[in-house]
């Protein structure tokens, strides 16, 4: 294929394909999750006052003013009896996550959503609001001015919204009350669990700990988890880990080609393959053929040998009577694109060969549609 070519092809198809490169090392910290290491929920409910005339309306959300008299009454307010119809007060949904081994008094940001009526959260402020956990049990304590996420406006015809201005976040707005105990030194056998489970992955990473510790430490239990024997180890095991995450390892992927249909965007992985067909899009028409040749020694050649060749060919018809036709089995999937691209073949026509091709048994990947 010519560089003009193949600027062509890269020209047309920028921002809408994209091969996988399935060589591509990576370290293991990013393929795997390293048990108990990982993300706690939290949720509270709160209010966010302060706002300018955009917060719940009493009538449909009762629950705010009994959380703002719970509130000012705690504060030493009496408002019994009082009738009182605030416009500047939101109740909100509140949520963060915990990382793992965070200490008390650390900071986390949060998350503030509107759960009733109101149009708003700009220039409001959530007020202190404890976060639980699964367990029930208050691990941060969140409170702060709260960063709208949007915008609205309106007049007496018209009403523009950009963005959802009813929710918003605050950097740094948690602090940390409780901590999570958890100790490495206490566990006899660690786990590590694959993301994208796989045998030959899962092979590979065994290998690879048990190569760099000099001694058999790592074991498959499935193809998604690794067990790691702690007790075993040269070192301690905050050690061990810091250098277990770091080992590179080539992982394998399945054959697979994702699908955007909203945007027209197709990702393709290195090992898709097809096999016979023949499809007609249109009038345009591609054919792809592979003839493969022996290439033998010379005569009385005592070290040559008997090799096979390829030989592809890849030939062009706009004529609305020829299909597109592959004639030898396994050929590329990148053969097939570079002779639609050359012909013009946008990412949606694209898509609906793949389809098509999928449909028909003859391409052998996982078709993932969005």
């Amino acid at each position: 294929m010519t560089n003009t070519l193949k600027i062509f092809l890269s020209a047309l198809f920028a921002g809408f394909v994209f091969c996988a490169d399935a060589s591509a090392e990576v370290r293991l910290k990013d393929i795997v999750n390293i048990e108990g290491v990982r993300d706690n929920d939290l949720v509270g409910y709160g209010l966010v006052v302060g706002l300018d005339g955009t917060g719940d309306g009493v009538r449909n959300s009762p629950y705010t003013e009994e959380a703002l008299s719970s509130l000012l009454e705690r504060l030493g307010v009496n408002v019994q009896g009082e009738d009182f119809r605030p416009k500047n007060v939101a109740a909100v949904v509140v949520t963060a996550k915990l990382p793992p081994f965070a200490r008390a008094g650390s900071q986390i940001d949060v998350t503030v959503s509107a759960i009733g009526d109101a149009s708003n959260l700009l220039g409001g402020t959530l007020i202190m609001t404890p976060l639980h956990a699964g367990d029930g049990q208050i691990y941060a304590v969140a409170q702060g001015p709260v960063l709208a996420s949007g915008f609205s406006a309106e007049g007496e015809a018209a009403s523009v919204t950009f963005g959802a201005p009813t929710s918003g976040s605050i950097p740094q707005g948690a602090h940390v009350e409780r901590e999570i105990k958890f100790s490495f030194e206490d566990m006899e056998t660690l786990q590590l669990a694959l993301r994208s489970p796989d045998f030959t992955t899962a092979t590979r990473i065994e290998a690879a700990i048990n190569r760099a510790f000099g001694q058999p430490i790592a074991k498959i239990l499935d193809p998604g988890t690794i067990e790691l024997a702690m007790s075993g180890a040269p070192m301690s095991p905050v050690h061990m880990i810091g250098r277990i995450e770091n080992i590179s390892i080539t992982p394998e992927q399945k054959a697979r080609i994702v699908i955007d249909q909203k945007s027209g965007t197709v990702v393709l992985g290195a090992d898709v393959k097809i096999s016979k067909f023949a499809v007609t899009q249109g009038n345009l028409t591609i054919t792809v053929r592979e003839t493969p040749y022996v290439s033998q020694p010379n005569p009385f050649s005592r070290k040559g040998e008997t090799i096979v060749l390829p030989d592809t060919t890849i030939t062009v018809d706009q004529s609305p009577e020829r299909r597109i036709g592959i004639v030898d089995d396994n050929v590329s999937l990148s053969d097939l694109i570079e002779g639609l691209n050359a012909l013009g073949v946008g990412p949606r026509e694209l898509i609906d060969i793949l389809k098509s091709v999928k449909a028909a048994g003859a391409l052998h990947a996982e078709l993932v549609l969005m």
